[in-house]
């Protein structure tokens, strides 16, 4: 009888340093990119300076029909200072978040030419609203202070909800419409990797040491322009500051303030109800 023979298969092939081809999808045409003319759109702007520095009133005078969010219920007081060819209009109907982004949402803006939302400042607060409304602890139970959260976890909150505003704007701008976020100011210091950190003006908005979730720092990246308004001041060698009440408009950032802009390049002096300073900008 003769024994059977053990027969060892070969060894597997080495694996290959390269993944395999996927399969390719039966009937299936290759993929071309394709590019879109260019299109005109509107402009994305955050303005902000100091409380009475006229930043109301100059988003205003931006290229109308000009729709107004009235946040901060100030232009019944200033409708009357404004010229009577401005073609202002205020939005009605909003007392929440939810409010704010329905109608930014709703049909009806066909003619408008610039949406203001005065103020982002305003605004923000309105979010930490819903959050407290409609985002419970950790543990499932509704909070009534964002610190309450737990350490940092109210800045996440914050920051994921104000970003839903800025895609509302996004469509509006997609349309050809211009967009304004008025902002009040702060002071800030700037971490200086090269040297000591310094002071400077930022917009009001959310911004945590750590950089991260800031919402100041998002509206910043997303705006076409940040422009900085304020007083004319100088300050004497006594410590004494010297004013005659003139304002200029900062589209080009300094050490001591936050600006940038897609199209100005140098500082522009304000007039009370000067239309033509936003042709230098919105262009």
């Amino acid at each position: 009888m003769t024994s059977a023979k053990t027969v060892t298969p070969p060894p597997p092939p080495p694996p290959s340093s390269r993944r395999p081809a996927p399969a390719s999808r039966p009937n299936s045409k290759p993929r071309r990119v394709s590019f879109a003319a260019p299109q005109t759109q509107g402009h994305r702007i955050c303005l902000y300076g100091g409380g009475g520095v006229g930043k109301t009133t100059l988003a205003c005078n931006a290229p109308g029909p000009v729709a107004v969010f009235d946040l901060e219920m100030s232009l019944p007081i200033l409708r009357g200072q404004l010229p009577a060819e401005a073609d202002i209009r205020i939005v009605e109907g909003v007392a929440d978040w939810d409010d704010l982004r329905a109608t930014l949402n709703a049909e009806g803006w066909d003619d408008v030419q610039t949406i203001i939302i005065d103020s982002a400042t305003q605004a923000e607060e309105l979010a930490a609203g819903w959050v407290l409304k409609h985002i419970p602890n950790d543990k499932g139970c509704h909070v009534d202070r964002l610190e309450e959260y737990g350490y940092g976890k109210q800045f996440g909150y914050m920051y994921d909800t104000f970003l839903t505003l800025l895609s509302d704007l996004d469509r509006h701008v997609r349309q050809g419409r211009n967009v304004i976020l008025t902002a009040h100011d702060c002071t800030m210091q700037v971490p200086n990797p090269a040297g000591p950190d310094w002071l400077r003006y930022e917009p009001r908005l959310q911004s945590p040491p750590s950089g991260k979730n800031s919402t100041r720092l998002r509206v910043r990246e997303w705006a076409d322009h940040v422009l900085f308004l304020t007083f004319d001041i100088e300050v004497q060698k006594d410590g004494k500051a010297h004013g005659s009440g003139t304002r200029t408009l900062y589209p080009v950032e300094q050490p001591w303030f936050m600006a940038k802009s897609r199209s100005a390049e140098t500082a522009i002096p304000v007039q009370k109800n000067d239309r033509t300073v936003w042709a230098q900008i919105i262009s």
